[in-house]
């Protein structure tokens, strides 16, 4: 493919708000994790929550798009200047020109449960100001985002689990390489609701402490939320040093509905499309950002994986220790420390794992590393399969 400038960047999760503090939190190896407490949960694990949200609103133009994830969605955008920055892009393309592909899995799910609270004792109707469309249904992101940032060009939004955010960077290089638009918004938000935290509890897949990836005794995940956004431009406009995406793999195994294929057949084919369409080998890759759950399953698929493409030398680590798995804003969430790794030259050690197990064979930070790093390779694994790689890197 051909390269594309990642001319700006936004985050919120539990390691702070925009992504200076992120890369504070990281260096510090600092983990943004904390007993759950959201709502009536009553379920012994951790989590990453984002406390702003609960004094916010959306812009009074867009109040019927009022839920978690869209006060979520909107604080993402406020941070690092980047409405601004889309805003000046709109100016260069034209609004119709910018497209907005963005991910989230589970959407304003928790407006729906707030709203069966207070249905009707008698008739069970929900509440007359429920809004489906508007918080609830997957296309409500994207709306709201493309409204917020007066954009008129094409967008979808894509709901494939934890590689949803990842997927939005492949979807807008290909819309952008067929010419449908100039330059492209992608990213999500993704925020804690019940069903989430009780789903995968319910599941034995919650820790009941803080996840600790890759770990010998790794017993489980710590579900975050989180909103990330990027924007995309084509590749004319970089300068030196400046942050291109090279390369992007996508892969569907469909081994089994919440499992990985056990020789990580899935998370090797997008990891090797990744690399071929970026027009790399393994060895020049510097750092790889794993997905790393800390589940015992998906971890040692990953380690397999990683280990028979890259072999024992390259670094690699989790940043779920620090921030939580947020799902349908992993991919993004984790693209920005890629960014950061570049930027900083740090690669991020493993917030809360202790020790490494003796199986794995990739070679595994434990603690924070500082070397030149100039393209890094970042996984996003979901649910069914549905794998994506991306590949970034820095301008000569």
């Amino acid at each position: 493919m051909q390269p594309l400038l990642i001319s700006q960047v936004s985050a919120v999760n539990s390691l702070g708000t925009g992504v200076e503090a992120m890369r504070r939190a990281l260096c510090e190896k600092r983990s943004g994790l904390t007993p759950c407490d959201f709502e009536t949960a009553r379920i012994d694990t951790y989590v990453g929550t984002v406390p702003a949200l609960d004094d916010l609103r959306v812009r009074p133009d867009l109040l019927d798009y009022d839920c978690r994830n869209n006060r979520l969605a909107q604080f993402c955008l406020e941070q690092d200047g980047f409405a601004g920055q889309v805003a000046a892009a709109r100016d260069r393309y034209g609004a119709g020109r910018i497209g907005f592909y963005l991910g989230t899995s589970t959407s304003g799910l928790h407006a729906t449960e707030l709203a069966y609270r207070r249905r009707d004792p008698e008739t069970g109707a929900l509440p007359a100001d429920y809004r489906y469309a508007e918080t609830q249904n997957a296309y409500s992101l994207g709306e709201f985002v493309r409204r917020y940032l007066g954009l008129t060009g094409p967008g979808f939004v894509i709901s494939s689990a934890c590689s949803s955010t990842a997927k939005a960077f492949g979807n807008a290089a290909r819309m952008i390489a067929a010419g449908i638009c100039d330059a492209a918004v992608v990213g999500g938000a993704d925020s804690l609701c019940l069903m989430t935290l009780y789903g995968f509890h319910s599941l034995g897949l919650t820790s009941p402490g803080p996840c600790r990836p890759f770990d010998a005794d790794r017993d489980g995940i710590s579900i975050g939320e989180g909103a990330g956004f990027a924007l995309i431009e084509k590749a004319d406009r970089a300068r030196s040093g400046a942050i291109l995406l090279l390369g992007v793999g996508e892969s569907s195994d469909a081994y089994h509905m919440s499992t990985p294929h056990p020789e990580g057949l899935g998370a090797r084919m997008a990891m090797e499309q990744a690399l071929d369409s970026a027009g790399l080998q393994p060895r020049d890759i510097d750092y790889i950002n794993l997905h790393g759950t800390a589940t015992k399953t998906n971890d040692a698929s990953e380690d397999k994986a990683v280990f028979e493409i890259f072999g024992p030398e390259t670094p690699c680590s989790s940043t779920k220790g620090a921030t939580g798995h947020l799902l349908g804003t992993a991919g993004i969430t984790e693209a920005i420390v890629s960014i950061l790794a570049i930027e900083c030259g740090l690669m991020p050690g493993s917030a809360n794992t202790r020790s490494v197990d003796p199986a794995m064979k990739s070679n595994y930070l434990l603690e924070n590393r500082q070397a030149k790093v100039t393209r890094v390779l970042t996984n996003s694994f979901g649910f069914g399969g549905s794998n994506c790689s991306l590949v970034l890197g820095v301008a000569q």
